[in-house]
């Protein structure tokens, strides 16, 4: 047969209980004041000196830092490489003068216009700057994709 539990037990038992609750919720309360911070990478760069860049897209950030630099003759602007159908890399082909996106088949034209395939949006243009030095600076946590605004700064930096 069990034994009877005492009420001295019983009293012990509810203030541990008790004791468990304002504890949780002490611990609950200053994990809420601690903010939830992500250490990630800058997402600005130094690309390096913008008279490097030759005419037409430059794929040497591509691998790095997911972008295509693009030069024209009246300046210099970049792409992010995600194709704004699903998230997907584009690759660039230079023979075809387009960037392809091979999960769905969306493509682009360096301007980064959509030419075909189910991609809703323009690629997106991340700001960059010419600075004093003469070298280009890249941000890609600033990005435009709207046309008539895209083609002026901070996502163009006019170059000659």
């Amino acid at each position: 047969m069990a034994k009877p539990v005492k009420r001295k037990d019983f009293l012990w038992m509810g203030w541990g209980a008790l004791a468990a609750i304002v504890g949780g919720s002490g611990a609950a309360s200053t994990r809420f004041l601690v903010p939830n911070i992500l250490y990630e990478p800058s997402q600005k760069f130094n690309a390096g000196p913008a008279k490097d860049f030759p005419f037409g897209v430059s794929t040497l950030w591509f691998k790095q830092q997911r972008v295509w630099i693009i030069r024209t003759s009246e300046g210099i602007y970049a792409l992010w490489a995600r194709c704004t159908h699903l998230g997907c890399t584009p690759n660039w082909f230079i023979a075809e003068n387009r960037f392809k996106c091979p999960c769905h088949g969306s493509n682009y034209n360096p301007d980064g216009d959509v030419l075909a395939g189910p991609a809703p949006k323009p690629l997106w243009r991340a700001q960059v700057e010419v600075v004093a030095s003469g070298d280009l600076i890249i941000d890609k946590a600033i990005l435009e994709n709207r046309p008539g605004v895209r083609e002026k700064a901070p996502f163009f930096a006019e170059y000659a």
